[in-house]
């Protein structure tokens, strides 16, 4: 018989020769057209579209006590959730009722969480929790703090009120789950900063836009967490319920909820801790609070104010989290059979006195002048105030050199050329450019966005703006992942790294975002290079944990294999773990993004300009609003189309690997080779999906 002739095999070049490719016929169309075509605006100047949306907003406004939408709809959502926020304000902040000082001071205050953190947690929350709020009264901030308090309290209960229900109805019904997922998609994919634009046309500025900004951005967590948790109860368990006649209300009471309650209580958690994040940014609206010090002290370039501010905040937030933990620990420790009789009762005697202590100290609040106003004159604050600008004083003078010249290398090396192919090309070679790339990346599937959100960020007017913003998203981003990828191998493949590094990962996670710009502007002043780092670091520790999540869930039996065949640790990091970890490091990437370009716009407040500045001077000056939110949409648009770039690219990667193993595989063994088996694929899968599927939904 004739052996059939073998076709010859054509070699289609690889991703990274296309890639580079693209990349130099960029650079050269770059040099050929350079400074044509930018489509340019200057910080005061205004497209037609953004008189326009300044007219439209002029023309709400004047219609705001006359239109039916605002008489019997927004002004009546402001005016409730305002009278909800200023009920809390009366009793723990601002003189009301008509006394001189709040209904309960601070005192009656500190005994209250103490006692909140005692009986959900232990004694040793309940002394953080003392420590910490006496420490910010310390500092001089008591007021400040407990606005955002109020504020932070006001936005998670209501988040709680419509979240948890909403998320107990996705996890029962496979519709509204299929309809819910998207929008919270959309609100987790928006920075927070862009939320506040829009919200000032129909709430106006003040602690309703702030507190339904802060619900916007603090809900999805809560209502995704107890989605997941109703939705994968043990089958067995519904299973047996179902079979003793239980119906679906019942079973949702008797089963789902109850073991979904160790879940739901880290969703409160996560909403907690987003509350607090934004109610300091909402300060750009005039919320009150904590905010407001490190506003200011950001925009005089005070550091000791904005440090002592600032770490207040932080304290606040640790105090937050360690209490909300805390319930989520004793809640998953009562579902595993509590305490013994004799402690239960020791315990029961112990809050009965703690309550009793409470209530004097309320009581004590509410009738002296000394329990109720803490005394002025604490040491604390300024000095945390002075050391602080003293340090930036000593570090700018003395270690300038450095810090200047590591700003001044980065920025003239990196920086300023990559902003410069992205701002000063035309604009119809950066949207093939990027077109292109993204068809390398994840196909036809990530092109369609990138054209259709830049075309959109053309029609808005601010093409040069937001290719600058996306020069340091671009560059933050990849710094933040190859930060992300170092330190989550070695938390993956080491437990004594995983324990040292996760605490402070944590901790890194409580901080709002403001709080990142006050190191580095003592550091680096006001720059685009301060703003890339403060993001990096803000992005760094969601990534890093994703990342040490997916080495770790890669199977044992698959590294045990590769060790014997003689791998060394390199080999092994290189050929096996990070392979196998495609779609963590993907999530990863993807979660690292959105936070970069989160911080990337808060970093308009200390020079980063593009985007950020316009947000911020929308805010600040009338005739600029138009542009303001324009900015704010251009913002939307560069983290959607980051997001399905990034998504396109995941999905490409996951099954183009396999398939082209499969084919060299064939093209070695021959023509009448059948197509070997890969062993580690089915593993591969089966390690992954869920990996993706649990560090989605937290």
């Amino acid at each position: 018989m004739a052996q059939t002739p073998a076709r010859p095999v054509v070699r289609r070049p690889g991703r990274g020769w296309v890639t580079a490719g693209i990349l130099l016929a960029w650079v050269g169309l770059y040099f050929l057209f350079r400074g044509q075509g930018t489509l340019a605006l200057a910080p005061a100047d205004l497209t037609p579209l953004h008189r326009d949306i300044t007219a439209f907003s002029d023309s709400i406004s004047a219609g705001r006590n006359t239109n039916p939408l605002f008489l019997y709809g927004f002004n009546e959502i402001r005016l409730v959730i305002d009278l909800f926020v200023t009920f809390i304000r009366d009793l723990i902040v601002q003189p009301s009722f008509g006394r001189p000082v709040p209904v309960i001071g601070w005192l009656g205050v500190v005994a209250l969480f103490t006692l909140v953190a005692a009986v959900a947690g232990s004694l040793r929350v309940a002394a953080l929790t003392a420590a910490g709020l006496v420490f910010i009264a310390l500092q001089g901030l008591w007021t400040e703090a407990m606005d955002t308090l109020a504020l932070t309290i006001a936005a998670v209960i209501i988040s709680l009120l419509f979240g948890i229900p909403l998320g107990v109805w996705a996890g029962m019904s496979k519709r509204v789950n299929r309809v819910v997922t998207p929008v919270l998609d959309f609100m987790q994919t928006m920075p927070s900063f862009v939320y506040l634009v829009p919200l000032t046309l129909f709430f106006l500025i003040g602690p309703a836009s702030a507190t339904i900004a802060t619900i916007i951005y603090a809900a999805p967590p809560v209502i995704r967490l107890t989605a997941h948790a109703i939705r994968h109860a043990p089958d067995g368990v519904v299973e047996a319920a179902v079979s003793l006649g239980a119906d679906r209300r019942q079973t949702l009471r008797t089963v789902r909820l109850p073991l979904a309650r160790r879940m739901i209580v880290t969703g409160i958690n996560q909403t907690m801790m987003a509350a607090l994040a934004m109610a300091t940014v909402a300060a750009l609206i005039n919320a009150p609070g904590l905010g407001q010090t490190v506003l200011q002290a950001l925009e005089t370039l005070n550091v000791g104010v904005a440090f002592n501010a600032g770490l207040a905040i932080v304290v606040l937030a640790i105090v937050l989290d360690r209490t909300t933990t805390a319930i989520s620990v004793r809640t998953d420790a009562a579902a595993q059979g509590g305490r013994s009789p004799a402690s239960r009762t020791v315990r029961r005697a112990a809050v009965a006195v703690g309550v009793v202590l409470t209530a004097v100290a309320v009581w004590l609040s509410r009738t002296y002048v000394w329990a109720a106003e803490f005394p002025p004159g604490s040491p604390v604050g300024p000095w945390i105030t002075r050391t602080a600008t003293d340090v930036s004083d000593w570090v700018q003078t003395n270690l300038s050199v450095l810090t200047l010249g590591l700003k001044d290398g980065v920025t003239t090396g990196v920086i300023n050329p990559l902003q410069s192919l992205l701002t000063d090309s035309p604009w119809w070679v950066v949207l093939a450019a990027l077109a292109a790339l993204a068809g390398v990346l994840g196909g036809l599937r990530a092109v369609v966005p990138v054209v259709v959100c830049l075309g959109l960020v053309i029609g808005l007017g601010l093409w040069s703006d937001a290719m600058t913003t996306l020069a340091a998203t671009l560059l933050a981003t990849a710094l933040t992942m190859a930060v992300a990828v170092v330190l989550g191998v070695a938390m993956g493949r080491s437990y004594r790294m995983d324990t040292a590094l996760r605490p402070v990962l944590d901790a890194a996670q409580t901080m709002p975002s403001f709080v990142y710009l006050v190191p580095f502007l003592a550091l680096f002043a006001a720059s685009r290079f301060t703003a890339i780092v403060a993001a990096v670091v803000y992005a760094v520790p969601v990534a890093t944990k994703i990342i040490a999540d997916g080495v770790r869930a890669v199977p044992g039996a698959t590294v045990e294999a590769a060790t014997a065949a003689g791998s060394t640790p390199w080999q092994l990091i290189r050929k096996v773990q990070l392979p196998m970890s495609r779609h963590a490091i993907a999530l990863a990437t993807n979660q690292g993004l959105i936070y970069v370009l989160a911080m990337v716009v808060v970093g308009g407040l200390v020079g980063a300009g593009a985007l950020g500045y316009d947000v911020v001077a929308g805010f600040s000056q009338a005739q600029l609003y138009g542009k303001g939110l324009a900015a704010g949409m251009a913002i939307v648009l560069l983290g959607i189309m980051l997001d399905r770039v990034a998504q396109a690219a995941a999905a490409r990667t996951g099954t183009a690997a396999p398939s082209r193993r499969r084919v060299d595989a064939r093209r070695s063994a021959g023509p009448a080779a059948p197509a070997p088996r890969n062993p580690s694929s089915a593993d591969e899968d089966a390690s992954d999906r869920p990996l993706v599927a649990v560090a989605t939904e937290r």
